[in-house]
């Protein structure tokens, strides 16, 4: 039988919870009203500014002056949703490794699917070569997505083995991370000029060439990945702990390390092969949210994906405000953001050991 003191125990614990889960849920709200707002200066922002009021109008009333309506519907509408999917899906990708290989500084491009893109798309570029024989114009495109899927592939294939831990898959994707840069770069050797300029403005990542079908297709495997990851999600939170620790409350580590490997190597091909490589938000979207509401799996996530999104977003509004009339490659602007973060990361862990 409960005694008083037990039920005042279990009642103030409550309240302690539901208010922790209170703030966590405030602090999304509030990042995803900040996100809408980035949204509309992104369509607001360009070679003419058109005002919030007018963009409205043309969202809801399909009307507009001159050819205001045309503009924001099939150019800008589709490159600001691209911005929030792919930061959406890098956070994701980014939250999902760092989890599982319990590494602060992972990143899908640890396991090397930034460079097999970057080489995918040198061959479309410089080799004219369409691997999966596509169109001239999704040649580029379908290079990148074919070897990214090769990597992960080869990742999976290499988690399958026996006793082969995090670090081991770290290592992995780093020698496939060397291999295709090297790769890449015997490519740009026999380059001629403008050939390579092409791959280098490829490499330093851009949503200029967004359209809806792109974006829809980026859409619908971050939506399905994400279905399926916060389905597992405390499974995703027990990955925290020690192998051991996991496995004592019936977490099978491998499988769940496997899986995961498949599904954000599955996300971030996808992102990266339609806007070309875009550094450090996997990195820096994760430790921000994981530093906001700590591992739970249930806000993790969501947090991970609201934050790269909104680090895109804002990274393509000043990509369009840095020098008028000139939009910068993203990517640019993603390391001039990301790099410090990434310094202040190792510092931190420095003064940790």
């Amino acid at each position: 039988m409960k005694t008083a003191k037990t039920v005042e125990y279990i009642s103030d614990n409550r309240k302690l919870y539901n208010n922790m889960i209170g703030k966590r849920v405030l602090i999304i709200s509030i990042l995803f009203a900040g996100l809408i707002i980035l949204f509309l200066f992104n369509i607001s922002v360009g070679s003419s500014s058109i005002s919030i009021k007018q963009i409205l109008r043309a969202l809801f009333l399909n009307t507009g002056e001159g050819n205001n309506v045309m503009i924001i519907k099939d150019i800008r509408l589709p490159m600001a949703l691209m911005t929030i999917a792919v930061g959406a899906a890098l956070g994701i990708g980014g939250c999902e490794i760092q989890t599982i290989l319990r590494n602060p500084i992972a990143s899908p491009y640890t396991l090397g699917i930034s460079s097999a893109a970057s080489f995918g798309a040198a061959m479309g570029l410089i080799l004219n070569n369409s691997i999966l024989n596509l169109p001239e114009a999704l040649a580029v495109t379908g290079n990148a997505f074919f070897f990214t899927l090769i990597v992960s592939t080869a990742i999976y294939i290499f988690s399958l083995q026996r006793q082969i831990g995090k670090t081991a898959i770290i290592l992995f994707g780093v020698a496939l991370n060397f291999l295709f840069s090297s790769l890449t770069m015997i490519l740009q050797y026999i380059a001629d000029e403008g050939q390579l300029q092409a791959l280098i403005f490829w490499n330093f990542g851009s949503l200029l060439k967004t359209t809806w079908t792109k974006f829809f297709i980026v859409f619908t495997v971050l939506i399905i990945c994400m279905i399926i990851l916060y389905k597992n999600a405390w499974k995703l939170t027990a990955m925290t702990l020690d192998d051991t620790k996991a496995k004592s409350i019936g977490v099978d580590t491998s499988k769940v390390r496997r899986f995961v490997i498949l599904i954000t190597s599955l996300i971030s091909a996808v992102a990266v092969s339609f806007v070309g490589t875009i550094g450090f938000v996997g990195l820096v979207a994760p430790h921000i949210a994981r530093l906001t509401v700590g591992e739970d799996q249930r806000f993790f996530m969501p947090l991970s994906a609201l934050l790269g999104g909104f680090i895109l977003s804002l990274a393509f509004l000043l990509s369009k405000l840095i020098i008028p009339g000139v939009i910068l490659p993203i990517g640019l602007v993603t390391s001039v953001i990301g790099i410090p973060f990434f310094m202040s990361v190792i510092f931190s862990k420095m003064r940790s050991i």
